[in-house]
């Protein structure tokens, strides 16, 4: 196999790893102002269960813009100058919640914290809905001229394919957010996640079945069919094991669900990396949008040596914090841990510093 084909491949796993990692993130930060009262403790609950890896799971954008850069250069130029507008946007918002997090409890006023709740609010959704509008269009393309000039306009972006992509990212993360919250947490937040699953679903499962459909009839390839039935066959059981209280088998299925269907996107991508709808013979592709084989070949053994550092980071970090967390632990008070996943010899609640 050729290295901008393993590349590509890579780029891939990076974009997949951020949206099964940071789709559940976002679905927090979104479900927030539903998960309690303003200033409540419940709504410290909700941040808590991502304080620990919000940021962590954040390096594998940096990772995948990283590796856009360094093995298709003229991907990452076309791409980041054409959707400017779109992007900037992802980036406002991802520094307005990465600050709310962090300055949402360094005042004791309401109306401190109340203003911060709105910035994590709109840090999150608006990435999320954001991703799929930009992805979406990447897979059907823009216009773009034969320097690879993207000469699409903004109205010419937000089309009803891409603006379904946009609602169907939007819907699906809030739906991995909320199970990921009956699985992290307890008390009443466990209770209103719970809740907010099963009425995320009524959007999340109609919008996640056209995309797909749509995706696989327009753009896809024989080879990427099979990846859009898994997508959808785990999103139903994802649904259906959150209706039986099956919550770690819930968040398996709609981490495969995500992780399929940005698969069956590359999928249905491959072999161009952004198609040009003026001419398919500006579009690029894996070849012509590569770097030279000596960038590659080092790229590949620097990937070798400290992916699985990173890796092998990130899962002890998962692991160190992986209990549930509740009203009394986020305050501090010493409780014993009910029984759940990943626990239930009834141990004592470890200590934590609450991050908001």
């Amino acid at each position: 196999m050729e290295l901008p084909v393993i590349w590509f491949i890579a780029i891939s796993v990076l974009w997949i790893g951020y949206f099964v990692l940071e789709g559940f993130d976002f679905g927090v930060g979104t479900l927030l102002p539903f998960m309690g009262r303003r200033n409540s403790v419940d709504r410290r609950v909700a941040i808590n269960s991502i304080g620990p890896v919000w940021d962590a799971n954040e390096v594998w954008l940096l990772t995948a813009g990283g590796a856009m850069f360094a093995a298709f250069p003229a991907w990452y130029a076309s791409l980041f100058s054409g959707f400017y507008i779109p992007l900037f946007a992802i980036l406002i918002a991802l520094i307005l919640r990465g600050v709310a997090f962090e300055y949402r409890g360094k005042r004791d006023s309401d109306a401190w914290r109340t203003w911060w709740d709105r910035a994590i609010f709109f840090g999150s959704a608006a990435p999320a809905l954001l991703w799929g509008v930009v992805f979406a269009n990447i897979v059907r393309g823009v216009a773009m001229d034969a320097d690879h000039i993207v000469t699409a306009s903004l109205p010419d972006l937000l089309n009803p394919y891409a603006l379904l992509g946009g609602l169907t990212t939007l819907s699906l993360f809030t739906l991995h957010g909320a199970i990921f919250l009956t699985l992290k947490t307890d008390g009443p937040v466990r209770a209103r996640a719970r809740r907010a699953a099963l009425g995320t679903a009524c959007a999340a499962v109609p919008a996640g079945a056209v995309f797909l459909l749509w995706t696989q009839a327009a753009y896809g390839h024989p080879w990427t069919l099979p990846l859009v039935v898994v997508a959808a066959s785990a999103l139903v059981g994802g649904v259906a094991a959150a209706w039986k209280g099956r919550e770690g088998w819930s968040f398996a299925f709609t981490a495969l669900t995500v992780l399929t269907a940005v698969a069956a996107l590359f999928g249905a991508l491959f072999p161009n990396v952004l198609p040009s709808t003026t001419d398919p013979a500006f579009s690029l592709t894996v070849d012509n949008a590569s770097s030279a084989d000596y960038t590659l070949t080092v790229m590949t053994w620097v990937a070798v040596v400290f992916l699985p550092l990173v890796l092998l980071y990130q899962g002890w970090s998962y692991w160190v914090f992986r209990r549930r967390v509740t009203g009394a632990s986020v305050t501090g008070e010493s409780v014993t841990a009910p029984d759940g996943p990943g626990r239930g010899d009834g141990a004592a609640e470890p200590r934590r510093t609450p991050v908001a």
